[in-house]
């Protein structure tokens, strides 16, 4: 190996020592906007590690918000104008909050006829706090069981005549249940009780797990 080779090569180790050092989350993409290197400080953004970037869409991992200004960005580098490019991004940190910023894109190529790669560089502007939606309160042992029943299959009818509840009293509980969960039918009904945990999965028949009386 020649002595310019060698140069070449420590200088690019020396450049990726500190890609990897700097505090400021950086990226490498093609054209397209793929990642094809990341430093640790981007991919902690997004909760990961730098090489399960690879290949991922820094434009799906930090959402636009302004299509406009991406029309404009895509537009320019097809035309291959060699401009720095800043799009309004927002993205949810690994701890939930929902962050916004600014992703600015630097062109870069060793001559002006090759296809540029983009430099990306993510700059942090604030977080809004995450706002959790309030758990619901937990179904009484009656609302369980109707659930249970219903999951296999029962109609009103023979929940009640199970229940020993009459028919009006099912259709309270089934109300009620739609209400406080905002489920449009039945089988919604059922469908938030599993992704609930009030009812047990794997299990048939269908079972409530314990629960809390009024």
């Amino acid at each position: 190996m020649d002595v310019g080779r060698i140069e070449a090569v420590v200088w690019r180790n020396r450049a990726l020592t500190l890609f990897d050092r700097v505090s400021v989350p950086v990226a490498v993409c093609d054209l397209h906007g793929r990642v094809r290197l990341a430093n640790p400080a981007m991919a902690a953004e997004c909760g990961t590690t730098p090489g399960r970037l690879r290949g991922r869409d820094v434009l799906e991992l930090f959402r636009p918000q302004e299509a406009t200004q991406v029309d404009r960005i895509a537009e320019a580098l097809r035309l291959r104008h060699r401009s720095r490019y800043q799009v309004s991004v927002c993205w949810h940190s690994p701890g939930g909050a929902e962050r916004y910023g600014e992703l600015t894109a630097d062109p870069v190529s060793d001559s002006v006829d090759e296809t540029p790669a983009l430099l990306v560089m993510l700059r942090v502007r604030g977080e809004r706090t995450a706002h959790r939606t309030p758990e619901p309160p937990p179904v009484t042992p009656v609302e369980g069981q109707v659930l249970a029943l219903l999951a296999g299959g029962a109609t009103t009818t023979r929940a009640a005549r199970e229940l020993g509840l009459s028919k009006d009293g099912v259709t309270y509980h089934l109300r009620r249940l739609s209400a406080r969960w905002g489920a449009a039918n039945r089988t919604e009904l059922v469908a938030r009780a599993y992704a609930l945990g009030v009812l047990a999965p794997g299990v048939w028949p269908p079972e409530a797990r314990a629960a809390e009386a009024e």
